[in-house]
């Protein structure tokens, strides 16, 4: 399959920031634990609505090591500080949810922000809600399609009636409150090819969570969905990408910043899942040649640029929190991304930049 080809004309392009809320630690490396991480993620998306990022998100766990296990609850606590900005989830698990009660959820959130809730849904690379919901792992596959299924199909038929192997069937169902407007819902995939073409075949745009690697491998993904979409007749649906990330004033402090908080994590999870240890080479391969976008805001702007060249994309997401990175160093990161990479990368597509014009940088390491 061929890459997907490079936009003769740039695509308007929207800019978010993602969230799971990594519980941080203080300047001291105390953890500064669960309820203050909490109020952090609401003043971290204060600081993005005021600096013109266009999305905030934050996704669903339930293990020590992050904050937030009620996303909308969250984020209607950020609706009512901020004023523009986009809020949505990254991702939550649909698998273990009620997807009717997701919905009346998230309506309710749309109705009080003003139109401006959104949903990201996938079924998440961590499954603890699984057993702690009371689901069956080896019911992973059928929950997610036909909950997804039905999910796509509360959103736009009213009344509902719908019928699967999950739950008694529904017939002329009302869900409250009534949407106002048609609720941006994205299918998040982690790079299997089915999960692409069941996002195409309900219709939902697409969210490539690239963490690792190049993006450039993920250009048949896209290809592959835009195929799928037209055969489907679903129409030109939007392609976003989720990678993580940090910005500083230089590549070196971005560096400094992150790598013992990358690596921890890296290191807590991959035990988990017997992936063998990593360390500062794979960091460092990473951020020059891989998923992690992090440096000072120009060499940011111009990871994201290509990758946005590259794959064609309508929206790209930061994973700004990767670790317990201090609150202050994520603030600073959040202004930078707003008020000197975003503008940048604009600017980068804008001018039709290609990889000649924007020679590929190593950071200073």
């Amino acid at each position: 399959m061929s890459t997907a080809p490079t936009p003769s004309v740039p695509r308007p392009v929207s800019f978010g920031l993602d969230t799971f809320g990594d519980v941080t630690v203080d300047a001291d490396r105390r953890s500064v634990g669960h309820a203050q991480t909490l109020r952090d993620v609401v003043a971290q998306a204060e600081l993005a609505d005021r600096v013109g990022i266009d999305h905030f998100s934050v996704g669903e766990h339930h293990r020590p090591d992050f904050a937030v296990s009620a996303p909308d609850m969250v984020l209607a606590a950020i609706a009512s500080r901020t004023e523009r900005i986009t809020l949505g989830t990254a991702v939550i698990v649909l698998s273990s949810d009620d997807p009717l009660r997701l919905y009346e959820r998230f309506s309710t959130l749309d109705a009080l922000s003003g139109g401006r809730a959104e949903l990201t849904v996938g079924r998440g690379s961590f499954t603890e809600s699984f057993p702690l919901f009371g689901h069956s792992l080896q019911d992973y596959e059928t929950l997610f399609e036909e909950k997804l299924d039905l999910l796509a199909t509360a959103l736009r038929e009213r009344p509902l009636s719908w019928s699967g192997s999950i739950r008694p069937p529904l017939k002329d169902q009302e869900l409250f409150p009534p949407l106002e407007r048609e609720l941006p819902t994205w299918v998040a995939v982690g790079g299997s090819p089915n999960s692409v073409v069941r996002a195409a075949r309900h219709g939902l745009p697409l969210m490539l969570a690239i963490i690792g690697g190049s993006h450039e491998r993920f250009a048949p993904y896209v290809e592959l969905f835009r195929e799928a979409s037209g055969q489907l007749g679903t129409g030109a649906l939007p392609v976003g990408v989720h990678s993580p990330g940090h910005v500083a004033a230089t590549d070196a402090e971005a560096r400094e910043q992150l790598l013992e908080h990358w690596i921890a994590q890296r290191n807590q999870i991959g035990a988990e899942r017997g992936w063998g240890p990593t360390g500062p080479a794979e960091f460092d391969a990473e951020m020059q040649h891989g998923a992690l976008y992090a440096g000072s805001p120009e060499t940011v702007a111009r990871k994201i640029a290509r990758t946005v060249q590259d794959l064609g994309l309508d929206r790209f997401d930061l994973k700004y929190a990767n670790g317990p990175v201090p609150h202050e160093q994520l603030m600073t990161s959040i202004e930078l991304y707003g008020t000197e990479v975003i503008p940048r990368v604009r600017e980068l597509l804008a001018q039709g930049a290609s990889d000649a014009a924007m020679p590929r940088r190593s950071p200073g390491l």
